[in-house]
């Protein structure tokens, strides 16, 4: 028999090998699944995983959709790191996709530089709003940032389904929930001509290069740290609470904010019901799978881009159900969290005792 032990220092070696591990416990159950559903695995697996990376546009869309998965990810490590758990990243990505087609639409027909900064910063504004409800009340009234983050993700649907169906709804549109169409001022430039990743993904990257500042060479980043890894020291050093709490939710607000923009200033072109598939939720899985830290995010989006991509793909392909995406992604933070278990404990086998020794006559007559 064997029992868990509790380590004296979290293990380094399990702390970067438990995403691996988590990855190939993932692949593994996928094997079964395509067994189950009929399909030969190798031939599956190259269909979801290397096939969408076999042309420039495959490569392309991976890009594309990795970039607001990195933008909310790094602003839910920045969070998760300081123990301020931010589950709200996809109402806090559609307000600020509302600001930003705010601002598109108020100035539509204008052909000016300055239209599209002045979305970045209305989206970036967008967010903290949106993420400023429960640090207030986390702040205030020591309400559970998790319950409240999350329920206003559904608020902010509720509010973009309004607008789209009502003010702000395109009146040659044939009635559907839509604004207009953006103009080309009101618009990220592409990078590569014929493919739809645009200027949004090198931003991500300069995100993830100022996170990594931030978090290794500021007071502010190593205050977030200390609070995260150790309260009672940071309690006992002065470090402020609500300060960290307010920092980490503005941060990810603005960040899942500017994901909004390039949503809405990028593939989409307009305000529609939805402008997420879930990218605020599936940044929880990326923040974790990349150990909290800016390029592990980086690396981590690339991989759930694949996931979305190769979902599609299977969709198509295989005629797969399109759960298969959302399948893969429970797999992996399932087995991501049964994997870091051992960071903090490992397995040690019990020592076993001989059985006693019988009684000779003599002691036993004695003992008697």
């Amino acid at each position: 028999m064997s029992r868990l032990e509790a380590r004296p220092e979290p293990s380094r070696a399990m702390m970067l090998a438990s995403p691996l591990i988590a990855a190939a416990a993932m692949l593994a159950t996928g094997s079964l699944l395509f067994l189950f559903l009929g399909h030969e695995p190798l031939h599956a697996f190259r269909v979801y995983f290397v096939q969408p990376l076999s042309s420039s546009y495959g490569i392309g869309e991976l890009l594309l959709k990795a970039t607001p998965l990195i933008l909310c990810g790094i602003g839910l490590a920045l969070g998760f790191r300081a123990n301020v758990h931010n589950i709200g990243a996809d109402g806090q990505l559609t307000m600020g996709a509302v600001a930003a087609g705010c601002v598109a639409l108020y100035f539509d027909g204008v052909d000016a530089w300055w239209v599209l900064p002045l979305m970045l910063a209305a989206g970036a504004l967008g967010g903290m709003a949106w993420a400023a409800v429960p640090a207030l009340l986390r702040t205030r009234f020591n309400t559970s940032e998790i319950l409240v983050s999350l329920m206003l993700v559904y608020v902010a649907y509720l509010f973009l389904g309004y607008l789209v169906h009502g003010p702000l709804r395109d009146p040659a549109g044939f009635n559907f929930p839509q604004s207009k169409m953006f103009g080309e001022s009101a618009t990220l430039p592409l990078l590569v001509e014929g493919l739809r990743v645009n200027a949004a993904f090198p931003l991500a990257l300069l995100v993830a290069a100022a996170a990594w500042f931030f978090c290794r060479h500021t007071f502010a980043g190593y205050r977030m740290q200390v609070s995260g890894m150790a309260p009672a020291a940071a309690l006992y050093a002065g470090f402020s609470e609500p300060k960290n709490v307010w920092l980490a939710f503005m941060a990810s607000g603005a960040l899942a904010g500017l994901a909004g923009v390039g949503e809405v200033a990028g593939p989409l072109g307009q305000l529609q019901s939805s402008v997420s598939p879930g990218y605020g939720f599936a940044a929880i899985i990326v923040a974790y799978v990349g150990r909290l830290h800016p390029v592990g995010v980086v690396l981590a989006a690339l991989l759930m881009s694949l996931l979305y991509i190769g979902g599609e793909t299977a969709q198509i392909e295989l005629q797969l159900p399109s759960a298969i995406t959302g399948l893969f992604q429970g797999l992996l933070l399932f087995y991501l969290l049964a994997a870091d278990l051992f960071i903090h404990y490992r397995i040690k086998p019990r020592a076993r005792t001989a059985p006693p020794a019988p009684l000779s006559m003599e002691t036993a007559r004695h003992e008697s």
